[in-house]
């Protein structure tokens, strides 16, 4: 019984060490594989909330390209659409595109940094991509 008890405590112990979150990486001085591996899923993940953004600013826009083509005619009507059909496709593009960088170090540690970088440059230069058409709807 006493064993058990002891067993518990430990066990209880381990959960608890467990259940504490490792402190922030300092992508700045990243020095482990680990570290960077996060370090640039950070970066995805901010590129893409960013163009996420930038993503719904464009939608606006679009919407308001079709408010004014639907007073041409309703053929006129599609700078949504077409705009959701060519971010499906740059999205799979993207991801295939990555997943295929990450084949340079395929089953290494460092695949994961591959992809996540690769996506981030990507992310970013399309969220520029969806800033210009943006601008150019003079929004």
């Amino acid at each position: 019984m006493k064993r058990l008890v002891i067993l518990a405590l430990l066990l209880t112990g381990a959960t608890c060490a467990m259940a504490q979150e490792d402190p922030p990486v300092d992508c700045a001085n990243a020095m482990t594989q680990a570290d960077m591996n996060q370090c640039a899923y950070e970066d995805f993940e901010k590129a893409d909330k960013e163009l996420n953004a930038v993503y719904k600013q464009a939608l606006k826009s679009q919407e308001e390209a079709d408010r004014q083509a639907a007073e041409i005619g309703p053929d006129y009507v599609g700078a949504v659409k077409a705009l959701k059909k060519a971010q499906r496709a740059w999205i799979d593009y993207r991801d295939g595109h990555c997943d295929g960088v990450g084949y340079e170090a395929v089953g290494g540690s460092m695949q994961g940094m591959l992809i996540s970088g690769c996506q981030a440059t990507m992310t970013t230069a399309r969220t520029k991509e969806l800033r210009e058409l943006i601008q150019g709807m003079g929004n």
